[in-house]
């Protein structure tokens, strides 16, 4: 969150209420992605707490898909990142200011614990209403400044995939300096964020995807090694990148056999984090495996407000800029989606919000 002593000036709100409609990517029934269209939704305000966020930028993510795939029921405005203005605020919101320059972290009601989210927690997007929109209300402790080097675009393609590839290197995969990291699916938001993340850690760093061009282009982002995963013997590359030992850390989110033979790849006491399974689950593989190699393996999914905040601290110190694939107007995301279904993507897709 902004504290008083963050330097940012407060202005007036410009906002007069003298609108009644905005444009928004809402879904009010389950439909195909192709019928997907922009629509009048009611202007928002914020309540107790709650700050008025004028949107300028929001990235796609998988879950956005997912709401199609899966045909979800209920009304809500797609999207799970978003950077804008702060518009205005609600009674009691404290520690923001009209005019301050943000990013939203989508981690909703994490709780009190830091090793797993409370029973009520929620992403942003569903069943609250995302950032495909021009105009969001959020909770004021979900608002956090926004990093000053990062273009809206950038600051928009970083919550949701910066703060997952945060959490599972660093709170779930306690990734140390020198160690050897595996990162399938090289290609996505989270698994850039993750190799960038990584590199800057001082980890040795192999990434897998089925395009070579994607590999060619993380070895220029940083990768010390590629490996086409159509190979049949890419987990056997793995152990030898990794000195003949196998790797420290695997970050898998595609499930299926990529995760078993995954734990082929993983040297003694080596640690496999997942946070996805968008190939299904799993064959059997032998757990005997695990236990003799004394093998951990961590699910994560977001990330707590620490988390967050020890994300943007890396970002702000480093210089971080997420990689961005395209950027399209907010009319145009039923094309940015099916840019995305396609998987051809190299980083974030980004809608632009006003």
């Amino acid at each position: 969150m902004i504290s008083e002593t963050s330097g940012i000036k407060p202005r007036k709100s410009s906002l007069r209420w003298t609108f009644n409609k905005l444009k928004a990517l809402r879904l009010s029934s389950p439909i195909p992605l192709d019928q997907l269209e922009t629509s009048e939704v009611p202007e928002p305000r914020p309540g107790p707490g709650e700050a008025l966020i004028r949107l300028k930028a929001a990235a796609l993510n998988h879950r956005d898909l997912w709401q199609f795939i899966r045909g979800w029921q209920g009304s809500f405005i797609l999207g799970s990142d978003g950077t804008g203005v702060v518009e205005s605020l609600g009674p009691g919101a404290t520690g923001l200011a009209p005019g301050a320059e943000v990013v939203i972290n989508p981690s909703f009601d994490w709780g009190e614990r830091e090793e797993a989210y409370s029973s009520q927690f929620t992403i942003l997007g569903n069943p609250r209403d995302g950032t495909f929109a021009e105009f969001i209300v959020v909770p004021a402790e979900n608002v956090f400044p926004k990093p000053p080097h990062l273009t809206w675009e950038e600051a928009g393609a970083l919550p949701l995939a910066g703060l997952t590839a945060y959490r599972v290197l660093f709170s779930r995969a306690t990734l140390q300096r020198g160690e050897h990291v595996l990162i399938h699916g090289i290609g996505g938001g989270v698994a850039i964020l993750a190799l960038q993340f990584a590199k800057l850690a001082g980890a040795m760093v192999m990434v897998t995807s089925t395009s070579d061009e994607k590999l060619e282009r993380a070895l220029a982002l940083g990768a010390d090694f590629g490996v086409n995963s159509r190979s049949g013997d890419w987990d056997k590359a793995a152990r030898e990148w990794s000195g003949g030992e196998g790797v420290d850390v695997v970050v898998e989110s595609v499930g299926g056999e990529l995760f078993a033979r995954s734990i082929h790849a993983l040297r003694l006491g080596g640690r496999l984090v997942t946070f996805g399974a968008t190939g299904g689950p799993p064959p059997s593989f032998d757990l005997r495996t695990v236990y003799w190699n004394q093998l951990s393996i961590l699910g994560s999914t977001m990330g707590s407000p620490s988390d967050f905040g020890a994300m943007l601290k890396i970002v702000n110190e480093r210089k971080l800029k997420p990689v961005i694939d395209s950027v399209w107007p907010l009319a145009q995301g039923r094309e940015a989606l099916m840019r995305m279904a396609q998987g051809r993507q190299f980083g974030k897709i980004v809608l632009t919000c006003g």
